[in-house]
This record gives structure tokens, sequence and C-alpha cells, in this order.
């Protein structure tokens, strides 16, 4: 399979990802690039004496540069990494696909060498384009599921008012036990690692291979949602804003055919430990885990999905 700029793109948050690769290559343990909405805080720049003057944004779905002291230097994701590799047009895509272990050369559809009537082929892809989830309606002691939502159905109903309500009022809520009973009793919510006849470990019908990873009792919320988003090993599926308002749900892509869901939350909670000095909700662990589901204008999707 051939590797192309708008599949790299997709794959590291429209390219953000590698300008922040390329950076770790020449600061190490840094914070390399910092997330202010769609652009970056002035990074340091290895092509201008390491001064704090590159300065990265997005414009049209692609990470772009300038640097505030010469307005020669100037250009998109490729031309940039074109400067850090030495090499350009096919063989830096492979290259980029390489070194950040995108895996884009390889074919993930496991009907591959199956031939299948076009239909049954453009159902499988729209299954794997929007991972379905079970969504089930309040109160949590609600176990059984109203519907199979996609993700992106998900995200368009966190991003909408359907929640606004709930989600204002719980804030206002200082007793947290009045907090939880609130919560439980009044959000609806999904269960991101699949589909389920029943909130059960045992009734799960279909893994979407999702895991959802819980932060609590932040101090500064946007901080980590930067840092994450420019995760270097783990891609962001989906990421909102908990209903207390402290805390993140990450939504990551996990494959079961390497391990257990068990065992990537293991996996997971130590490098987050490590990269991050956070602790992690142990429920992660748990397939049938309930996520409740709050507003979040600012709801972050994986833009490969839209």
């Amino acid at each position: 399979m051939k590797v192309t700029r708008k599949a790299i793109l997709d794959k590291t948050h429209y390219g953000l990802n590698v300008y922040s690769f390329i950076l770790r290559q020449h600061y190490p343990g840094e914070t390399v690039l910092s997330l202010s909405g769609r652009d970056c805080k002035p990074a340091k720049n290895p092509f201008n004496n390491h001064k704090e003057t590159l300065v990265v944004r997005i414009v049209d779905g692609c990470a772009r540069h300038t640097d505030s002291e010469n307005w020669e230097f100037q250009g998109d994701v490729f031309d940039f990494a074109e400067l850090a590799f030495q090499l350009s047009g096919q063989e830096l895509l492979d290259k980029i696909n390489e070194v950040m272990h995108l895996k884009l050369d390889e074919e993930k559809n496991f009907y591959r060498n199956k031939i299948l009537p076009q239909k049954a082929v453009e159902l499988i892809s729209k299954t794997m384009d929007a991972p379905l989830v079970s969504y089930f309606k309040n109160p949590v002691q609600n176990t059984i599921p109203f519907q199979e939502m996609s993700l992106v159905q998900i995200y368009r109903k966190i991003k909408s008012d359907a929640f606004k309500s709930q989600t204002e009022k719980l804030r206002t809520i200082q007793d947290k036990k009045e907090a939880r009973k609130y919560k439980s009793s009044n959000f609806h919510y999904a269960t991101f690692s699949g589909t389920f006849s029943k909130r059960s470990d045992a009734e799960l019908k279909e893994h979407s291979g999702l895991l959802t990873v819980d932060f609590d009792h932040l101090e500064d919320v946007s901080a980590l949602k930067e840092k994450l988003l420019l995760d270097e090993y783990f891609e962001t599926e989906m990421m909102f804003v908990s209903p207390s308002g402290d805390g993140l749900k990450w939504i990551i892509p996990i494959d079961l055919s390497q391990a257990s869901q068990q065992e990537y939350f293991q996996a997971v909670f130590n490098y987050v430990k490590h990269t991050y000095g956070f602790s992690i909700d142990e429920s992660g662990k748990d397939v049938s885990r309930a996520c409740f589901l709050p507003h979040d204008a600012e709801v972050y999707i994986n833009p490969k999905y839209l």
C-alpha cells in the first residue's frame, strides 16, 4: 500500500505529530510543542540556532511553519521533514511512515484475502471508519443499551447541547456524594470498548478496538489535553472533558490481536505514569466500563472520521 501525504496528515493530527517527532530528536526530554487553539506557541527551531522562533499552525487541514526572525523560512510539515531527513518525494513519505511507526503501508483489513461482494466491502469499510459502541440512557443502573451508535454520532451528541443542562447543573454541586448521585441518575452513557446485549463483560457482542483512559482531578485540563494530542505513541480517537469539568476522557485504539484489553490497560497505565506523571482510573481495564457523556463544545475527534 503506497504511503500518501493525506494518510500521514490524517494519522498525525494534521502533521503536528511529525513536527513534534522531529523536534524531539533535537530536544529530548523537553516539551517541544504546546498547542494554543489551532496554533502552537513559539518553539525552538533547530534550523535557526535553536532559537524559540519556530511558529507552527494548522492551515486548511495541514500543519505549516514560519520563523519569527526569518520570513524566508516557511512551508508545510513535509518541507520541514525534508530538511530533517534530507529526502523528498515518496522516499520522504516512506521515511516518515517508517520512523514514526505509522504502519500506513500495512493492510489492516483482515478480509483482504477474501473475495467479497461490493456491498459487503462497503459495509465493512464503514464499520472500520467509525467504530460502533453501545449507548445507554440514564440512570446508570439501566444496563440494557438503547441503541448502537458510531463514534461520530457520540461526538456530535457531546458537541451539541443535548447534555448541556445536566452538565452545567452537575458542576454547581459542591458536595461530592450528591454530585455522584446526580451524575449516575441524570447522565446517559456509552461503552466505548464495544457493543453489548447487556452491560456486562460476558455480554460483549463486538469489541470496538478502543480503550478509554480516564484522568481525574486535574489542575490544568487544557495543558494535558494538548500534550495527549501530540503523544508520540498513541493516536487519539476521541477526547473530551469529563462531566465534572476537572478530568479528561482519552479514547485510544488498541490491537486485540497483540494483547488483551487488560494487558493493554496495564501498559498504558505504566506509560502514562512514566511519561506524564499521572495515575489513571483503573476501571478502564473493564471492557464493559460505563462512560458518562457530558456537554463539551471543544470535544476532539480524529479528523479521519470527518
